[in-house]
């Protein structure tokens, strides 16, 4: 199943870099788009040319299999231990992701100055593209959401590999701690994990917030790639 063309910002400048940034359940590219008009606006980062994907529209088992957009089907909201995960919609969607990094190198964007991330569901995404993708990255951010695929051992086996390439990438995760939807204790234990397998974690909590907004994490990568 193809994923929509996806919305691109162009940079105002000469390009040298990229911003992936994948939306949540039931989102579209289109509701990120602020994000780059908030930069452009403060005349920040006119280098980078910013790309919000869309989802493809499929049934989502816990909302009674109804259609939207989503990068995998969520077949169960219980635990990150034992949780049930549509492993074949998250390998289809790591492919788009990783073919959207792929798509900027040979343009000309050197790997290192592409960051990918997201928010949820294409946080959580962005974590399985980013951790797995074969260059090293400039960046890789997610707010609001968990590490996917922990259960299957190939997987995992490859990102805790020596040579990963992005074993030395700044991760970025934010969380609030009233979020109501993904559990503060899923971001604080996903980063827990990578952290203990030699990651490079920036874990932030805000307090009282129940949903995080993408622009903090996006200054606070970009600023340090």
């Amino acid at each position: 199943m193809s994923s929509p063309s996806a919305l691109v910002i162009p940079a105002l400048k000469r390009h040298t870099a990229t911003v992936i940034v994948a939306h949540g359940l039931g989102d579209s590219g289109f509701g990120w788009s602020w994000l780059a008009e908030n930069w452009r606006r403060r005349a920040k980062f006119e280098e980078v040319s910013f790309i919000f994907p869309h989802a493809p529209q499929i049934p989502i088992t816990i909302n009674m299999g109804m259609k939207m957009p989503g990068w995998y089907d969520i077949l169960s909201l219980s635990d990150l231990d034992g949780r049930q995960e549509d492993e074949p919609g998250i390998m289809r969607s790591r492919t788009v992701l990783q073919g959207l990094i792929d798509a900027e190198i040979e343009k000309g964007i050197p790997a290192e100055r592409i960051v990918l991330g997201g928010f949820s569901q294409g946080g959580a995404m962005s974590l399985v593209a980013g951790l797995s993708y074969k260059r090293k990255l400039g960046g890789i951010f997610g707010l609001s959401c968990w590490l996917l695929l922990q259960g299957n051992s190939k997987y995992m086996d490859s990102v805790k590999e020596a040579s990963n390439a992005n074993e030395k990438t700044k991760v970025f995760m934010g969380h609030g701690d009233a979020d109501q939807v993904v559990q503060y204790k899923w971001g604080q234990k996903t980063a827990e994990i990578l952290k203990k397998e030699g990651w490079d974690v920036d874990f932030r909590t805000y307090r009282y917030v129940q949903t995080m907004s993408c622009s903090v994490s996006v200054f606070h990568v970009l600023t340090s790639v």
